[in-house]
C-alpha cells in the first residue's frame, strides 16, 4: 500500500498463552519444512481454486470509505518448453476499485499471489533464517513454532517475515503469521505492507493448503493514519479430473445446463498490467488542501 509508514498490528488470532518454553529443535528443523513445503506446493498446482481478494478502507469514524473487489478461478499448467508449472488467472468477478486514499502497488499484487500464502520452499529455504520458538497447540493440534526471515534483501525481491505453526506429526505447514518484506519508506516513495495471518485447512486428507488471509491494520501516513481490512480466499480446491473435498467461503456456481456452453472468460496470465502512478489523495476539506499543517514541512 502507498505511503503508509509504520503499522499498528491487530492479528485475526491473537497467539496463545500456551505457548512452551522453547526447546531444542528438532536436528535439520528448517530443511524438514521446506521438505514438506515442497511436497505441498507441487500438490497444490495439481489442483484448481477460486481466490477472491477484498480491500477496504476506513474513515477514522470506522466507516468503509472504498474498496477493492476481484475473483478469480487460478490453474497450473505446464509450459511447453521447461515442463514447469505456469499459473494462469480466469477472470471471474473484473477487478473494481473505489479506494480513494490509498492504491493497490504492483508489490502489493505480487504479495497477493505469493506471499501471503507463502510456502517454504526447499528453492527457498538458503535465502531464509529461522529461529525456534518453542511448541503450541492450535486448534487442538500440537505444533512446533518458528520465526524465519530473509538472510539478505535482494533488490526487486519480496519475501516473508514471521512465524510458522509446524505440525510436529509430518512438518507440515497448519499456519503463518506476518507480513511482506521489504517495506520501503523514503522520501520519494512511501510503501508498506499490513501484518497478516494465513489459516490452512487440510484436503483430500493429506495436504495443508492455505483457504484465508486476514489483516486488519492501521498504516500511518506522514500525513494522516489509515486503517485497511483485508480479506483473501482460496476455496473450492478441485484436483484435475477429480471432485473437490473442502469448499470453503463462497458456494460454487451451478454448473451450466448440458449441451449449453458455459459464458467464455478471458484466461489471463499470473503479471497484471503495471499501474499507473497516481498522485498522493489529500483527504481534508478542500479548503485545507495543499495547505501544510503547523509545525510540519514538506519535503
Amino acid at each position: 500500500m502507498k505511503n503508509g509508514r509504520r503499522l499498528l498490528c491487530i492479528a485475526l488470532i491473537v497467539a496463545s498463552a500456551n505457548l512452551l518454553p522453547a526447546a531444542e529443535p528438532p536436528a535439520g528443523f528448517l530443511r524438514k519444512i521446506a521438505v514438506r513445503e515442497s511436497e505441498t506446493a507441487r500438490a497444490r498446482e495439481e489442483y484448481t481454486y477460486r481466490q477472491s481478494v477484498n480491500v477496504q478502507e476506513f474513515n477514522i469514524q470506522g466507516a468503509i470509505t472504498g474498496e477493492y473487489r476481484e475473483v478469480r478461478d487460478v490453474t497450473f499448467s505446464p509450459d511447453q518448453k521447461s515442463g514447469s508449472p505456469v499459473r494462469y488467472e480466469q477472470v471471474i468477478v473484473p477487478a473494481r476499485s473505489t479506494l480513494t486514499r490509498v492504491r493497490l502497488t504492483p508489490e502489493d499484487f505480487a504479495d497477493i499471489r505469493n506471499i501471503e500464502p507463502f510456502l517454504l520452499t526447499v528453492e527457498k529455504v538458503s535465502l531464509y533464517e529461522g529461529r525456534y520458538q518453542g511448541e503450541e497447540t492450535i486448534d487442538g493440534v500440537l505444533c512446533y513454532v518458528e520465526f524465519v526471515r530473509p538472510r539478505q534483501i535482494f533488490s526487486g525481491q519480496r519475501f516473508f517475515e514471521g512465524t510458522l505453526w509446524v505440525r510436529e506429526t509430518d512438518f507440515a505447514v497448519v499456519r503463518s503469521e506476518g507480513r511482506a518484506v521489504p517495506q520501503i519508506d523514503t522520501l520519494k516513495e512511501q510503501n508498506l505492507t499490513p501484518h497478516f495471518t494465513t489459516l490452512r485447512r487440510e484436503v483430500d486428507g493429506k495436504w495443508f493448503f492455505p483457504v484465508e488471509t486476514y489483516s486488519d491494520d492501521t498504516l500511518f501516513f506522514r500525513d494522516w493514519p489509515q486503517r485497511l481490512r483485508t480479506v483473501i480466499r482460496y476455496m473450492n480446491y478441485k484436483k484435475f479430473g477429480a471432485e473437490s473435498t473442502l469448499i470453503f467461503g463462497d458456494a460454487p456456481q451451478p454448473s451450466p445446463t448440458a449441451g449449453t456452453p458455459a459464458p467464455a472468460a478471458p484466461t489471463l496470465p499470473v503479471n497484471p498490467p503495471p499501474i499507473k502512478p497516481q498522485s498522493k489523495i489529500d483527504p481534508r476539506p478542500p479548503d485545507l488542501r495543499g495547505a501544510v499543517p503547523e509545525g510540519s514541512h514538506q519535503p
